[in-house]
């Protein structure tokens, strides 16, 4: 299977979810229609997902495979002395016989693609993680990685939206065939005050929410904003379904502001 056709084209984003209210989303998430949950290390609340996984299991709400779940290693534990043992840890914290895809977060700290993508590979040749995908990356290090990796590149999560846009990693990823999954697609809510991404909304009676995902569809990227009330949730889902014209597409494009929420 061409690993692009992996990833669900809308997930939940769960950065900043806590707590027993953390649990309720994700299974809400679950029980709405919702197959791809997204966390990582640095977030602290693999336990969480995994608990309203879990949740959503024994209420018969979904079968497991359904479910794509992705962690990220964090850069603090990409040595060879806490690379493996965190991602056992992660793997227990979600509740899972497999971490789905992991990705490796940033490439920064004691990342050197020589020795820690082969521990990647090491991890799915002993069947703990199925996948591998890379986070935050540029073309370069795209490159790069493969030169070292056997398992190919499932994924690239990278921020995305209106106001930051990186037409090289999608052509990239076009060439080589995997998924780039966009994370802060509101652009941290900067899109509700964006006349372009407004003036579409307005003139198809939906949220600007909902025109920034589907912007962002329309470009063949998946698509992982954080939401935690089912109002929310519900009209994310709905969005992955909206599509935009060429002309919509073209309007929000031509925004010539650059805002990078989450710079190196």
């Amino acid at each position: 299977m061409n690993p692009a056709n992996l990833i669900p084209s809308l997930g939940l984003g769960t950065m900043g979810l806590d707590g027993d209210a953390g649990v309720e989303t994700v299974t809400t998430a679950l029980d709405l229609g919702y197959r791809h949950l997204d966390t990582a290390q640095i977030y602290e609340n693999e336990a969480v997902v995994g608990e309203g996984l879990r949740d959503a299991l024994a209420r018969g709400l979904v079968d497991r495979d359904e479910v794509l779940v992705a962690t990220k290693v964090w850069v603090d534990n990409l040595s060879s002395e806490r690379f493996r043992d965190s991602v056992e840890t992660s793997r227990e914290r979600l509740g899972v016989d497999t971490i789905d895809l992991l990705y490796l977060h940033r490439p920064r700290g004691p990342y050197d693609p020589e020795t820690t993508l082969p521990r990647f590979d090491a991890l799915c040749d002993d069947g703990l993680v199925d996948h591998v995908g890379v986070s935050n990356f540029t073309v370069d290090q795209l490159d790069e990685a493969r030169d070292h990796l056997d398992a190919p590149i499932a994924a690239h999560q990278t921020e995305y939206h209106p106001l930051f846009r990186r037409p090289a990693l999608l052509e990239d990823a076009r060439e080589h065939g995997y998924a780039v999954v966009a994370y802060s697609p509101l652009a941290g809510g900067r899109v509700f005050d964006l006349d372009p991404v407004t003036a579409v909304a307005d003139a198809r009676g939906v949220s600007p929410a909902a025109v920034s995902i589907a912007w962002l569809r329309a470009k063949g990227l998946a698509v992982i904003p954080k939401a935690s009330s089912p109002e929310h949730l519900r009209a994310n889902l709905a969005a992955a379904d909206l599509a935009l014209d060429d002309r919509e597409v073209a309007r929000i494009d031509a925004i010539e502001a650059e805002v990078e929420l989450y710079p190196e």
